[in-house]
């Protein structure tokens, strides 16, 4: 038997199973501006201790950051589903 508290806790498990499928795409890294006068808009990634830059332009920037920012929300979610998930483990174990 499940109680109102685990029943709650699936339904916010389901609604972040949603959100993760409307997410969109992901892109790992940040949008940097380089620059002292003309201040230019650059992806930055670090990949195997390397860092890496591709110049964006200011027609790509707003995308890049809508990535990047989608990223961020996927591992919120991620740890946010990872307690939820132990609070229904140990629920089930007692």
């Amino acid at each position: 038997m499940k109680s109102a508290q685990g029943r709650k806790t699936q339904a916010k498990v389901r609604a972040l199973r949603r959100e993760l499928g409307k997410l969109g795409p992901v892109m790992r890294g940040s949008v940097v501006v380089i620059g002292t006068r003309n201040k230019q808009p650059y992806f930055s990634l670090n990949k195997d201790r390397k860092t890496r830059l591709i110049y964006l332009g200011r027609d790509r920037e707003a995308k890049a950051r809508e990535y990047s920012d989608n990223y961020r929300r996927l591992l919120a979610i991620v740890e946010e589903m990872t307690l939820l998930n132990m609070a229904l483990l140990k629920e089930r174990a007692v």
